[in-house]
């Protein structure tokens, strides 16, 4: 009877399926072995694509000739960092007795082609041997035992693993002959500006959209013109209670759509408000009758469950952790079997797991921040509907659930940083939060007139706390009106009359656009270009973005690595060096669709359509090798390099005196001239 092999993604993986399996294992160079199961493990990427020389040593040296590079058939090698466990994987993959090959790299578009390009490099007979693949959500026991049993056929992902190297061969085309490309024909013009050596210009299919998305919005900040305006506000005696009131002029208004306005709520210059209070003050009484009085409740429901760019943009924003950290400590808390696989897209849970999920509420009792609050769901039984809830819902996962906690291995979080245990809270608050109701408001809208102009108030309470007090881990913070004044709203009805005690003017003026924060950036990523502030409308336009929840965080280090935007550590906020704005600046005027979000989401949207089998591998590279080979010979034909000049220096002046790495000055927002 032949053996087992069992190959995961990392050493400590390996060690817990070795665990789970429950046999007796030597421990081997670079392996554990029993009477009949092998257990091993990559160390990441063992096999890599080869650099062009390889292919033929005229690609040593960049020169425009030998572009563009589109290679007939790829070739691969071993990372010779990793080379030795590549030969063990490899022997073991190849051993005669070895008839069954377990893959258990990660669950994921990268964990497929980490195996495969491995087998595919150890020239496996795969008509001789059993291929199953173990698709796993968290690293308990449990879990990896379900996994084993339930493994399909490794060919049953064959489409996801055409979408892997199609992936990597999109990336690596045009990153070579893009990079060449523009480095070749307008590094020198960089190199002359910024008195260096030679600059190379890095370019990639993401990182490239990446970082006009950073230039646009620095350059849009730039350009606005702050407009002031003047809101007139009354303030009015209900009861004892102080009330404010804000003026629109509404149809009715003598100043219906008048030109004077900037919006309904505030004019263009001071004065016309100052006429306004003018009027309004010669009324005899100076009094405000109600109008229009409305109440009700509003219910604002727990969100939906962390994936991974939500569970960063969260942390950018309690914890100034970048994305990158953020996926680090995740991982950490996955490996050491706390909580579920974090490189996913979605925010629901899959009916298979809400079925089981009084196990995951059971084990985090013994979570001091949260226990209570697991224990009161267990013993409400709040979590037995949970299925019919908008939290489980199996179109909306494609391979793996969202970030929850697995309930298990609370000891481990002694062993890791204060940091990740407060990571470790938000997910597991986040997650209990959907077994508690919604939060409830009352709140009171009411409509005034003084004169004949409508003064318009709000009030809301938070009545019922509901989920919150488990999110929040202490009472709500959120802005709650004074309970009397909503008391003696309550008793207000049409024709009431209120004491006008002043009128004032509250001078504003229009913001410019926001710079974008790591968390921000990931989650603009993930909705193609677009920074969505309400979380309800990200989950209905979501589609394939730029980059995976994977590689956004990467992508992110690769930039500010490269220098060419900067990012503020205190403050997460990320900004472009002169740099990185000279290299928008030459693709804008070489290859302008590289910087197009939504073209970049298309590229993105292409490889998901492979791994569904909607369109073939071939399909796929023959529009990709038309795009780079038109995008390349249109370069070739252009000159750019005067523009370009102006373009530099439009750029220089932000920045301080010769610094090509500077961050940029401070934007001085224009102000309009009254």
């Amino acid at each position: 009877m032949g053996k087992a092999l069992f190959i995961a993604e990392k050493p400590s993986v390996a060690q817990e399926f070795a665990k789970a399996l429950k046999v007796n294992t030597t421990r081997k160079d670079g392996f554990l072995e029993s009477d009949t199961a092998i257990v091993t493990w990559c160390v990441g990427h063992l096999v890599t694509m080869s650099y062009p020389e390889v292919y033929d040593e005229k690609y040593k040296k960049w020169s425009l000739a030998t572009l563009p590079f589109l290679p007939e058939k790829f070739l691969y090698e071993v990372i010779p960092q990793v080379e030795k466990q590549f030969k063990i994987v490899s022997s073991l993959l190849n051993r005669p007795d070895v008839d069954t090959i377990y893959v258990c790299t990660d669950s994921g578009r990268e964990g497929e082609y980490i195996y495969r390009l491995v087998e595919q490099q150890a020239k496996v007979d795969i008509q001789k041997k059993k291929r199953k693949r173990v698709w796993i959500d968290s690293q308990t026991e449990e879990e990896i035992l379900r996994g084993i049993e339930t493994a399909k056929d490794l060919s049953e992902y064959d489409n996801l693993g055409d979408a892997a190297y199609l992936r990597a061969k999109e990336d690596y085309l045009m990153g070579i002959n893009f990079s060449r490309l523009l480095s070749l024909k307008y590094g020198d013009v960089i190199s002359n500006y910024l008195n260096t050596r030679y600059t190379v210009i890095s370019v990639g299919r993401v990182m490239t959209c990446v970082l006009g998305m950073i230039v646009r919005r620095e350059r849009e900040i730039r350009q606005f013109v702050k407009t002031p305006f003047y809101r007139v506000v009354s303030t009015l005696d209900c009861q004892g209670s102080t009330l404010e009131g804000e003026f629109r002029a509404v149809e009715g208004s003598a100043w219906y759509q008048s030109p004077k306005l900037y919006k309904e709520n505030g004019f263009k210059e001071k004065n016309d408000a100052e006429e306004l209070i003018r009027v309004l003050s010669q009324a005899q009484p100076f009094q405000a009758v109600v109008e229009k009085i409305e109440r009700k409740n509003e219910n604002k429901n727990p969100p939906l469950l962390f994936n991974l760019a939500e569970l960063q943009n969260e942390c950018s924003r309690l914890f100034k952790i970048s994305p990158d950290e953020t996926l680090k400590i995740v991982q950490e808390l996955y490996e050491k079997k706390l909580v579920t696989y974090p490189r996913t897209d979605a925010r629901v849970l899959s009916t298979a797991v809400a079925k089981e999920i009084h196990k995951n509420l059971k084990g985090l009792c013994g979570f001091e921040p949260t226990g209570s609050f697991a224990a009161e769901v267990l013993e409400q039984g709040n979590y037995k509907k949970i299925a019919s809830t908008r939290y489980v819902n199996d179109k909306q996962i494609t391979d793996h659930y969202a970030i929850i906690p697995t309930g298990q291995g609370l000891g481990a979080l002694r062993s890791v940083s204060a940091r990740s245990a407060k990571v470790y809270e938000l997910i597991a608050r986040r997650f209990l939060s959907i077994f508690y109701p919604a939060a409830v408001y009352k709140k009171v809208s009411l409509v005034t007139m003084i004169g004949k102009e409508r003064f318009f108030s709000a009030c809301r309470v938070l009545e019922k706390e509901g989920y919150l007090k488990v999110i929040n881990g202490k009472k709500s913070g959120e802005e709650q009106t004074d309970q009397h004044l909503l008391t003696r709203l309550q008793n207000l009805k049409k024709g009431s009359v209120l004491l006008v005690k002043g009128l004032e003017i509250k001078e504003g003026e229009t913001a410019p656009p926001k710079r974008y924060n790591s968390g921000s950036m990931i989650l603009a990523m993930e909705n193609a270009g677009q920074l969505i502030e309400d979380e309800e409308l990200r989950e209905q336009i979501k589609g394939s973005g730029i980059g995976t929840s994977a590689t956004r965080a990467e992508i992110l280090k690769k930039l500010i690595s490269n220098q060419y935007i900067a990012l503020n550590k205190k403050t997460q906020i990320l900004t472009p060096t002169l740099l990185g704005e000279m290299i928008f600046d030459v693709v804008s005027v070489s290859i302008r669709s590289l910087l197009n979000p939504e073209l970049t989401a298309s590229w993105e949207k292409g490889l998901t359509y492979v791994a569904e089998g909607t369109i073939t591998s071939d399909e796929y590279m023959t529009k990709l090798n038309h795009f780079v080979r038109t995008r390349t010979d249109a370069v070739l034909h252009m000159n750019q390099h005067i523009a370009l000049r102006e373009y530099f220096d439009a750029s220089a002046q932000y920045y301080p005196a010769g610094g090509k790495q500077g961050t940029v000055k401070k934007t001085a927002v224009t102000r309009k001239k009254k």
